[in-house]
């Protein structure tokens, strides 16, 4: 009944959310953003998701059971064609609505009105396609000039100006050389982009393992959105005479949903910063509100200030913040993590191996001055860390070291035995 009623609404594309999951076994826990999906669905507990007993086939029955509903009201209504329905309000009855104490004094007239009243001789369906000029995209030049890597896995290095309207730098070289070589893509660094200017929206967003998109300038949000693999570096010009650690680099929601790969930003990100990152590496310089929300796994060094509500619903994955003035705790949300020092042999070697290929790639002075003072400077770093992800690694080591002790204890008698 919504299909057939957006139709004569005007709708030719109909949103399926809700539903398909119910068919795939949501039960609506409303616990999305928590990791603790109980029908592993929504989360990345490899436990969980062990669960999931949803199948395609689910999904499509019941896209065949609304169709089939639609095309019953369609046989009410006279229609033989979902084209046919489309833009046609005048079949609609409004009255039981407006009559309902809920719409008293409601005019839904505007809502109602036909296509070519306000607008004489306006086609009421979609009747031309849309030209995304995929044909000028830039990267059509980049799969040119990478076919050496494409085709035969050499490596291959390029060199090019870059402008805003240049938008997912990377993207379809990412498809082509994933089509040739599968998920796991190329060895890293075999195809290294270096750029200078300002990038578009969704610069390295879904890039591959293989690429490093290196760009001398600026970029605009979702940098790095989906980031499968791909190595990212962002400096500014050598040129400008702006402080980089004080003045932002990249724009809003930058590694949105990565999964994997490394970015390095010399300068500072809008907001939501790692927004759902679930397995890539960045160093930044500094971070807007809402850094590292909905978090599910990966790594974040924060260089600098951060925003307010950091880790808000973070449930996995690690985020090391440089706490210089001792007011972190006040921006973070505390509601699903914990802040600690950084104390741990193997944290200590993971964030000192970031900030050296920060200062590696991206000649960061701010990395270049933690360095100097290590050490010292590592008491004022802060480890966030989701209270549940701690426990569950926490019994994880634990449970490692139990089998090894009797693995050992195996071992040692298995050779008094052969002693006697």
């Amino acid at each position: 009944r919504d299909v057939v009623i957006a139709a004569l609404l005007g709708a030719e594309e109909m949103g399926f959310s809700t539903g398909p999951l119910i068919a795939l076994g949501c039960i609506m826990m409303r616990k999305c953003h928590l990791n603790t999906c109980p029908v592993g669905i929504a989360t990345q507990d490899p436990v969980l998701r062990k669960k999931f007993a949803g199948k395609p086939e689910h999904v499509v029955n019941y896209l065949f059971m609304v169709a089939e509903e639609a095309r019953e009201l369609m046989a009410q209504l006279g229609f033989r064609r979902i084209a046919d329905m489309i833009g046609r309000s005048d079949v609609l009855d409004t009255s039981a609505a407006i009559g309902h104490w809920k719409a008293d004094g409601l005019d839904l007239s505007p809502i109602l009105a036909p296509a070519q009243k306000p607008h004489p001789n306006a086609e009421v369906r979609c009747t031309q396609e849309q030209d995304h000029g995929l044909e000028l995209a830039l990267d059509n030049r980049l799969i040119e000039l990478a076919r050496p890597a494409i085709e035969r896995g050499e490596k291959v290095r390029i060199e090019l100006e870059i402008v805003n309207t240049n938008r997912a730098v990377g993207t379809m070289l990412s498809n082509r050389i994933v089509n040739a070589w599968g998920e796991r893509g190329l060895e890293p660094d075999t195809v290294h982009i270096r750029l200078e200017g300002s990038a578009g929206q969704s610069f390295g967003a879904f890039m591959c393992r293989g690429v490093t998109l290196e760009l001398e300038g600026d970029a605009n949000d979702y940098v790095g959105k989906g980031l499968s693999g791909g190595r990212i570096i962002v400096y500014p010009p050598k040129r400008s005479r702006f402080v980089a650690e004080e003045n932002v680099i990249i724009g809003n929601v930058a590694l949105y949903g990565a999964t994997g790969g490394r970015a390095y930003f010399r300068g500072k990100a809008a907001e939501r910063f790692c927004v759902r990152n679930s397995g890539a590496k960045a160093v930044v310089e500094g971070v807007g509100d809402h850094g590292c929300e909905y978090m599910t796994g990966g790594r974040a060094v924060i260089l600098g200030p951060t925003g307010i509500n950091f880790a808000a619903g973070m449930s996995g994955g690690i985020a090391y913040v440089w706490d210089q003035d001792g007011g972190f705790a006040d921006r973070c949300n505390p509601g699903m993590v914990d802040l600690d020092p950084v104390e741990d042999d193997d944290d200590i070697a993971e964030l000192r191996e970031l900030i050296e290929q920060h200062l590696a790639f991206t000649g960061s002075e701010v990395a270049a001055r933690v360095l100097e003072q290590w050490p010292d400077v590592l008491a004022q770093f802060v480890k966030v860390m989701p209270t549940d992800y701690k426990r569950v690694l926490a019994e994880r080591r634990r449970h490692d070291e139990e089998m090894e002790a009797e693995v050992h204890d195996n071992q040692t008698g298995s050779f008094v035995l052969a002693g006697k």
